[in-house]
């Protein structure tokens, strides 16, 4: 080919098994791997922020994302788990001697990512319907036409915006949706792909396997995924909650009306979590004060555990972030035109507040299930293990709860933005005939004050925090945490020491024993 560009990029006796290197080809990079005796070819850049793979780890023909877990399979290019959409572009590979020649064109050399090939719509039936235009809706619907569906396929979304990266709002409150988009309308349109936005669905009977919308139309399904995820809660039962300038954070609505309230306030956030960290840290520098209410002994207490949440919670006071922990909102006080001025507490301390953000969790989206569904006292979705929860009828993301192999069996619901859009690819391929349970490890990630701490894995409950550490590690909020029942490692965060974490969502569905450290 005119374009073909190809080079002697390595030695065949430099290179161990299990090594993954950068090396150039043309005027740009590509990333070599040798594993069992064989080289493999991809492009150098995660496809879904551009972190550089190199910094990944490299295991089982896969390589994962050092910044937020995707990963990759290094012969095929396909992501195998996400977060993000794109595969990484692969090149040829052949040994000439003890050379290794890689070859490829310019512009794959230049655009390092590929989409796979989708169908599009050739027949009127069967009719596949995916409610919620979240990670788990927007990956489901491009798999269903990955895999070649040619049916009508509907992606049903309350949202006023195309799928998008939710994680994002959190973190950087003023982005553009054009920067976090999944896709864009025309290529939806491109793949036949139906979205109807600013629509909800009112009622799904899973018996006569009929949805009913709320602009009144009424469509009978062939298949289905459920993957409607939930809303933020309001905390509608305090007192006081419905007075202005009192916000959640679920949409890029709500994150551009936050960004643009606090300049200058009060502010006081109710939930000392990740969502409520995470705006702590995005807005702390822009308020007059900043003070977080949690009813946690410290910030991310339940999931990270005490000396780690201490370690973060003077992370933030060095950014002059106030706390009042071990507490509870009791109502909230408003001026005489409707705008919140304090937080009263069960103690009966008032907290100023001219803007007060509620980070308190979710409430999940499963109300119109109505027939045909088995759902837990939290209204999720019981499925099985592969993600079924009735004939037809699949659930991907925050509301389904399912056995997990990893816990023996426990039925767990998992938060996670990367295991959503897993879910959704394993929950569309199910629906075609495929028969894939749900066993990724998660990992997630958040971001504060520019500094990332990783985690993997999922300890609900655990026993012990075991951790590696310095002895002024909490000064310089270096640190690698196990969190173990028994003899288990249920979980590993990190912060500071990259990439301790991603080695261990390798081992799926066997982490490592435990150790002491």
């Amino acid at each position: 080919m005119a374009d073909s560009i190809q080079a002697v990029v390595a030695s065949t006796k430099d290179f161990r098994n299990g090594e993954m290197r950068e090396v150039p080809l043309g005027e740009h990079n590509v990333l070599l791997f040798k594993e069992k005796d064989q080289f493999y070819a991809t492009g150098t850049k995660c496809t879904h922020y551009g972190a550089p793979l190199k910094n990944g780890t490299f295991s089982n023909g896969r390589v994962r994302c050092p910044w937020h877990g995707a990963c990759f399979n290094v012969k095929t290019g396909d992501i195998e788990d996400y977060p993000g959409l794109e595969c990484l572009t692969t090149y040829d590979v052949r040994i000439e001697g003890d050379n290794v020649v890689v070859s490829a064109t310019a512009s794959s050399l230049a655009q390092q990512r590929k989409t796979k090939p989708l169908s599009k719509r050739q027949k009127d039936t069967p009719v596949f319907v995916v409610i919620g235009g979240g990670a788990a809706g927007g990956t489901a619907v491009e798999i269903l036409r990955q895999e070649g569906f040619t049916g009508r396929l509907l992606l049903i979304s309350k949202e006023n915006n195309l799928p998008y990266d939710r994680p994002k709002l959190s973190k950087a409150m003023t982005i553009t949706v054009d920067k976090i988009q999944f896709r864009d309308s025309e290529f939806y349109k491109q793949h036949d792909i139906e979205v109807k936005l600013q629509t909800e669905v009112v009622e799904l009977n899973a018996l006569t396997k009929t949805i009913k919308l709320s602009d009144g139309e009424t469509i009978k399904y062939d298949g289905a995924i459920i993957a409607s995820g939930g809303s933020a809660h309001d905390l509608a039962f305090i007192k006081g909650a419905q007075s202005k300038n009192i916000f959640t954070l679920r949409s890029i609505e709500d994150a551009h009306a936050i960004i643009s309230a606090v300049e200058n306030q009060n502010v006081v956030i109710v939930g000392s979590s990740f969502i409520g960290m995470e705006v702590a840290s995005c807005i702390a520098a822009k308020v007059k004060s900043v003070i977080v209410v949690g009813m946690e002994k410290v910030p991310f207490e339940r999931v990270l555990g005490t000396e780690v949440g201490s370690a973060m919670k003077k992370f933030h006071e060095s950014n002059k972030v106030q706390f009042r922990l071990e507490a509870i909102t009791d109502s909230f006080s408003s001026t005489p035109d409707g705008k919140v001025s304090g937080v009263v507490l069960k103690s009966g301390e008032v907290l100023p507040a001219s803007v007060v953000i509620i980070g308190a969790g979710i409430k999940l989206n499963t109300g119109f299930v109505k027939e045909g569904v088995t759902k837990d006292v939290d209204q999720s979705l019981i499925a099985d293990k592969y993600l079924k929860v009735a004939e037809g009828l699949y659930a991907a993301g925050d509301l389904v709860k399912f056995p997990f192999a990893f816990l023996n069996n426990d039925k767990v619901r998992i938060e996670h933005w990367g295991s959503a859009q897993t879910q959704g690819k394993i929950a569309a391929l199910n629906l075609l005939g495929k028969q894939i349970p749900f066993d990724n490890i998660p990992v997630f990630w958040t971001v504060q004050y520019g500094k990332s701490l990783r985690y993997c894995g999922y300890a609900f409950q655990y026993d012990e925090v075991v951790l590696d550490v310095e002895k002024d590690w909490k000064e310089k909020l270096t640190f690698v945490a196990f969190y173990t029942k028994g003899d288990k490692i249920l979980a590993v965060a990190s912060l500071n020491r990259d990439p301790i974490v991603v080695p261990v969502s390798y081992t799926h569905l066997t982490l490592p024993t435990k150790r002491i450290v």
